[in-house]
C-alpha cells in the first residue's frame, strides 16, 4: 500500500456522442490525452439511470477488459459515490470500495492477480473533504497470495506488497486494526529503506536511507505534501489579484477552466510547466505566466527527505455578472 501522494486534478476536454455519454482517454498516472492510442484506458460516463442523480462510470483496458465500474456525482472528474469495483487486467476483481463525498468509508477488499482476497480495511465514518486523502482504515484482515491468514480480527504480522505485487514493501505487527511496534520496509523504485516505530498506529519515529547513503528522521506522518505559503485559501488569493482577464475573450464573453501540470522542485521553485487541459490560448498563457510568477512553494517531503512532487491545479476565467 503506497503512501506516496500525487495531487492531479482529473480533468479534461470530453467527446460527446449524443449527449448521452462522454469518453476520456487516460494514461495510467492520470493524465488525459486526446487519442486513444496514446492512453492505457478509456473512461466512458454515461447519463444517471432513471430515478437516479449519480452518473455511471465504467473504465476499460485498451483490449476492452473493464477496468472499473461505479457511479459518481459529477461527469468529469469523477466523484465517487457508493461501491466502487476495479478490475486487473485479467478480468479478476482488484478492490471493492465504498465512498460517501467521494471518499472512501467502511469497508474495502482488496484482492491479488490470482483472485485471492488480500486485505480487508475499515475506513471510519467521518466528515471530509472532497477528494480527501484516507490514511485512518483499520486493518481488520491480511492473508498472503495462498490464502494463509496473517492478520486476523485485527490483530497478527502484516505483509504489504508493492503494486505489482513483484516484492514485499513494507511489514510489521497489526494490533487492534493499527500498526504497532516495529515497522520496516523499501521503497525500490525511490530507492529508500526505513524502519518505525508505531505505538496504536501512530508514528513515534522513523529512521530511513537513500542509496546516495542520505540518512532522514521523521515522526507522525511519512510524508508531506507540496504547499503554496498560505495554503490553498493563499494560493487562491494570490491568483485572484495576478490573473488578468484576456480582453478579447472578455469582449467576446469566453470562460473556462485551464488545467496546468507542473512540479515542485526540492527547493520549492515550481518547474516543467505544461497545460494539461486547454480553453483557448490566451487563457493557457496568461495561466502559465502567473505560475511562472509565482513565489516559491514549502517543499513536500518523504521520509523526512525533501522531493520533487508532480502537481496539477485548475485555474478558472469566470467573468462577473
Amino acid at each position: 500500500m503506497k503512501l506516496f501522494f500525487t495531487s492531479l486534478f482529473l480533468l479534461t476536454v470530453s467527446i460527446c456522442f449524443a449527449q448521452r455519454q462522454n469518453v476520456y482517454f487516460l494514461k495510467n498516472n492520470g493524465k488525459y490525452v486526446n487519442i486513444r492510442d496514446s492512453a492505457d484506458y478509456i473512461r466512458i460516463v454515461r447519463e444517471p439511470d432513471s430515478a437516479s442523480t449519480l452518473y455511471n462510470v465504467i473504465e476499460f483496458y485498451l483490449n476492452g477488459a473493464q477496468k472499473l465500474v461505479g457511479k459518481s456525482r459529477s461527469i468529469d472528474p469523477p466523484k465517487y459515490e457508493g461501491p466502487c469495483i476495479t478490475y486487473y487486467a485479467n478480468g479478476l476483481k482488484q478492490r471493492l470500495s465504498n465512498y460517501k463525498n467521494n471518499s472512501k468509508t467502511g469497508n474495502e477488499v482488496l484482492y491479488y492477480p490470482n483472485g485471492k482476497r488480500y486485505l480487508l480495511l475499515n475506513y471510519p465514518e467521518k466528515e471530509t473533504r472532497e477528494s480527501e486523502y484516507r490514511n485512518d482504515a483499520l486493518i481488520e484482515s491480511c492473508n498472503d497470495s495462498l490464502g494463509n491468514v496473517l492478520v486476523k480480527d485485527g490483530n497478527g504480522y502484516m505483509k504489504s506488497y508493492d503494486d505489482k505485487f513483484n516484492y514485499v514493501e513494507e511489514e510489521g505487527n497489526i494490533k487492534n486494526g493499527r500498526r504497532d511496534g516495529n515497522w520496516k520496509g523499501e521503497y525500490r523504485d525511490n530507492h529508500i529503506t526505513f524502519t518505525e516505530s508505531y505505538d496504536n498506529g501512530k508514528l513515534l519515529i522513523g529512521n530511513a536511507s537513500n542509496r546516495y547513503g542520505k540518512t532522514s528522521t521523521y515522526s507522525g506522518t511519512r510524508g508531506v505534501p507540496p504547499e503554496f505559503k498560505g495554503g490553498i485559501e493563499g494560493f487562491g488569493r494570490y491568483l485572484s489579484r495576478n490573473i488578468r482577464y484576456p480582453d478579447l475573450a472578455r469582449q467576446k464573453g469566453i470562460q473556462g477552466q485551464v488545467i496546468l501540470s507542473f512540479v515542485v522542485e526540492k527547493n520549492g521553485e515550481l518547474s516543467d510547466i505544461k497545460v494539461s487541459k486547454s480553453v483557448m490560448p490566451l487563457f493557457d498563457d496568461e495561466a502559465i505566466r502567473v505560475l511562472k510568477e509565482s513565489p516559491k512553494w514549502i517543499p513536500g517531503t518523504q521520509f523526512g527527505m525533501p522531493v520533487r512532487v508532480q502537481y496539477s491545479v485548475p485555474i478558472t476565467f469566470t467573468l462577473g455578472n
